[in-house]
């Protein structure tokens, strides 16, 4: 079970959409996260581009907290095609990233 609701991580690949309006919005937004979800949104990133397959979240989340360098939204948004990853992971993890965004709209 995830902390992250599937909202969330839809209103970062949102905002990663309109990064040169909402960079600011998407970097308080990240900010405001608990360390647990920031881990949650990576790891969600990192099945959506396949360096992970969804049956390895729990293991993605464990390698997002220990790598975890950088400030989270730096390194989210350093990360070419973030918001399609971010739709593929939760899309791999049977969350449906085109009904969670369009309750959004």
């Amino acid at each position: 079970m995830l902390e992250i609701s599937a909202r969330k991580v839809a209103q970062v690949a949102l905002m990663g959409r309109e990064l040169e309006r909402a960079e600011g919005e998407l970097r308080a937004f990240v900010d405001r996260m608990s360390e647990d979800e920031q881990a949650e949104l990576v790891a969600i990133m990192w099945i959506g581009r396949e360096s992970f397959f969804a049956e390895d979240l729990a293991e993605a989340i464990a390698t997002a907290k220990a790598e975890a360098t950088t400030p989270c939204a730096d390194y989210l948004l350093g990360t070419p095609h973030l918001s399609d990853h971010l739709e593929n992971g939760l899309d791999a993890l049977g969350i449906s990233a085109a009904d969670v965004e369009d309750g959004l709209m």
